[in-house]
């Protein structure tokens, strides 16, 4: 019985000193309609809570509830506004990490020139661009698994290297 009494006088606290609780919300965001909507959701968490603890001063701490409401409405919209951008033509803006559509079909003609040109290569440079590249193995560890020195491996890279920098004439066509 005791915390619905203590709810009951949080709300009737709160619904007397409504206005200066709104007061205290529109310093922190702004705007009267801002703080109307911290203020009414301030009362619903109040009238909502499960308070299991006696609280001394209710006022306070009506404040402190509306108080913080408001801080972490202006956190959540200044992290937001670093991802919102606002265009005046109406075209979609560019998110960050993504590609227009045009860009990715240019990025899979340039991953099929490469293929072909590592294609033409001879087995053994292929396998050693391979594991470099995609295994992340050293020189050195590349060598000693094909059985060469990491001198030979090295001449090999630049192969594959070179032939895949020769193959700009054939994304230009």
């Amino acid at each position: 019985m005791p915390i619905d009494l203590q709810r009951e006088t949080l709300g009737n606290i709160f619904i007397a000193h409504r206005s200066q609780l709104r007061g205290v919300a529109q310093r922190i965001v702004g705007t009267p309609e801002l703080a109307d909507e911290i203020t009414q959701e301030a009362f619903l968490k109040l009238a909502e809570g499960e308070t299991m603890r006696n609280i001394e001063r209710p006022f306070c701490y009506c404040c402190q509830v509306v108080r913080n409401l408001a801080l972490d409405h202006c956190r959540r919209q200044s992290v937001e506004s670093t991802y919102r951008v606002y265009m005046d033509d109406g075209e979609l803006p560019q998110v960050a990490g993504g590609s227009a559509p045009e860009q990715g079909l240019d990025e899979r003609r340039v991953l099929r020139v490469i293929e072909q040109v590592l294609s033409e290569l001879p087995a053994r440079t292929r396998k050693v661009f391979e594991l470099h590249r995609l295994s992340g193995l050293t020189q050195r560890e590349i060598g000693k698994e094909l059985g060469c020195s990491a001198t030979l491996v090295n001449f090999m890279l630049k192969d594959a290297a070179n032939a895949i920098a020769d193959c700009r004439g054939l994304l230009e066509a």
